[in-house]
């Protein structure tokens, strides 16, 4: 049950294992968000677009990587918009500096970059997601609530790339499993496959029938099981290893 906090400080709701935040009034607190683009007219109108969605603040804008891991680091925001090539510093570099600095914040990458190169390296950087900025603007919105509940997003072409590159990899290290490399329930290993596809946790939970919030709980232990911090990086691990075979996905 939530309850009222101190005066003046936001009450605190517990529902399936999520915190969120809630005002005096009840109502949930909207997803603070920072837009990190080193084109002007582009952050102005994400801004508009954002501003226009109900549950979504912007909080704060920057024009490279230097001056967004300053403005993360002064706004402690939800969840981070950020171009893959900014002066200075890329979004690659500050998503790394991010993650270490402010951990709470959820980093998207959103960008006109469709190299693969660009996609796997904001996944080891530990990005939440990679998004081009060809979607519509609500689906951006949509993208930002997925996120802040813990989703990985990654847009379906370069989904598909993604997987090209596990099938590679699987190719190239055709080897046996590793002795030492964590044990997953067949479950989870079916959950993890789905993960590799760009599938979120709803339509994972539709097609393995089982509830939304099982499969957060299968996503989590599969993290602390290869000891990793997102998604994506789990799915790579798991391809590296043999735990799933992407020609099977």
């Amino acid at each position: 049950m939530g309850g009222l906090g101190s005066e003046g400080t936001p009450a605190v709701e517990a529902r399936s294992g999520a915190v969120t935040s809630v005002d005096l009034s009840g109502q949930p607190e909207a997803i603070r968000v920072l837009v990190a683009d080193d084109h002007v007219l582009f952050r102005r109108g994400l801004e508009m677009v954002l501003q226009a969605e109900e549950g979504i603040e912007v909080v704060g804008e920057a024009g490279d990587g230097v001056e967004a891991l300053r403005r993360a680091e002064e706004l402690l925001p939800d969840v981070i918009l950020m171009d893959v090539r900014m002066p200075k510093q890329t979004g690659i570099e500050a998503c790394l500096a991010i993650k270490e600095s402010v951990p709470s914040s959820r980093i998207v990458m959103l960008t006109i970059s469709d190299e693969e190169s660009d996609l796997f390296e904001a996944i080891r950087a530990g990005a939440n997601g990679y998004l081009l900025k060809d979607i519509p603007g609500e689906d951006i919105a949509d993208g930002i609530r997925a996120v802040h509940t813990g989703q990985s997003l990654i847009s379906p072409s370069m989904a598909s790339k993604l997987l090209a590159e596990f099938a590679q990899i699987s190719r190239r290290e055709e080897q046996a499993p590793n002795p030492h490399a964590p044990k997953l329930t067949a479950r989870e290993v079916e959950v993890l496959r789905l993960v590799a596809r760009g599938l979120g946790n709803r339509d994972i939970g539709q097609q393995l029938f089982i509830s939304e919030n099982t499969v957060k709980n299968h996503v989590r232990n599969i993290l602390e099981k290869l000891q990793l911090h997102t998604r994506m990086e789990a799915a790579m691990y798991a391809v590296r290893q043999n735990i799933i075979d992407p020609r099977q996905s």
